[in-house]
């Protein structure tokens, strides 16, 4: 990743590498520090198309779409992208910073541990991403029409936790939305095919409910370790999802209260209109569950408990590697 010149204007920037946080899929993301006027400095990181792909139009169509759909999106438990840039190599999205792990890191932490998650807590993370897909689904532009965002890839990677124990969702890289990506989904199927709804896996239409299904996915691994639908290879799972049958929490996990099953059983309603019609429905009866008799799980107390397993010269995401690029803007 090398430097590339801009425009020089009063006030320009540039963004000096700190490390490369990670590889995957189409991009590469890194921790970068963007150096401004009178000594600024402000922590952040840069996605970046991995170059076998800058010359893709499809590829890079979705990366531009993807910093367009989100750029507006403002809410705690989204991860927030700040700007599109260009440099002589390619486009790149900067972004909020997060200092922490993934949800995959902190399942397997617990599987390491042969810990069970606490109720509370696994409802807690569920509860916050349920809360930035509220944001995201009834988002709508300046002139107050709906954006119909889905996300379409609701899974543990694209659920990160700082240090401070805010959950948030990212990667909106496969969203579609209104006049986005809508019809793709009749003749590409995308998203970890571990976590999709029924209707995505059978290459029908998709609408909110689809992530809340995914979500509803995600909340039984939290409470019992097992996804429920991964099978011997991508067709079998596929079959599974398909199907939709729902896991039995009670035979998992036998301290599962019936809240949580009433919760769980709703969200994975194979027929979407069985299913959660909205995340502010979902969310009610989240946070009901967890905070109707009285003190349930904060963000402080969450931060401390993710904090005991992951002390803190180890609560990140991947080795320390120094680079000396910069990219100017």
């Amino acid at each position: 990743m090398s430097a590339a010149v801009g425009g020089v204007i009063e006030g320009s920037y540039y963004y000096k590498v700190i490390r490369k946080i990670a590889d995957g899929g189409m991009g590469s993301v890194y921790e970068v520090e963007q150096h401004g006027a009178e000594g600024f400095v402000k922590l952040m990181a840069l996605k970046t198309i991995i170059p076998h792909y800058t010359n893709n139009k499809e590829f890079v169509d979705m990366f531009i779409g993807e910093a367009k759909l989100v750029g507006n999106l403002v809410h705690p438990n989204i991860v927030q992208i700040y700007q599109l840039g260009r440099t002589n190599e390619g486009f790149f999205i900067a972004m909020e910073y997060i200092d922490g792990i993934n949800l995959e890191q902190f399942l397997m932490r617990h599987y390491d541990l042969k810990r069970k998650i606490p109720l509370d807590i696994a409802t807690f993370i569920v509860s916050r991403i349920c809360r930035g897909l509220e944001y995201a689904h009834t988002k709508t532009d300046v002139l107050r029409r709906p954006l119909n965002i889905v996300h379409r890839d609701v899974s543990p990677k694209n659920i990160l936790i700082n240090t401070e124990g805010e959950c948030k969702l990212t990667d909106f890289g496969i969203a579609k939305a209104r006049n986005y990506m809508e019809q793709d989904e009749e003749r590409v199927l995308m998203g970890k095919v571990e976590y999709m709804s029924p209707e995505q896996a059978d290459y029908r239409i998709t609408d909110a409910r689809s992530d809340l299904f995914s979500l509803g996915i995600v909340y039984v691994e939290l409470l019992t370790g097992n996804n429920g639908y991964v099978g011997a290879d991508t067709n079998e799972t596929l079959d599974r999802v398909k199907r939709a049958e729902i896991p039995d929490l009670v035979k998992e996990r036998g301290d599962v209260p019936p809240e949580i099953v009433k919760i769980v059983n709703k969200a994975l309603q194979k027929n979407p209109i069985q299913r959660y019609q909205s995340a502010t429905n979902m969310v009610y009866d989240l946070e009901y569950q967890m905070y109707s008799r009285g003190y349930g799980p904060t963000i402080a107390s969450f931060a401390k408990y993710a904090a005991e397993l992951f002390p803190r010269h180890s609560f990140a995401t991947s080795k320390h590697t120094p680079l000396n690029d910069d990219v100017r803007s």
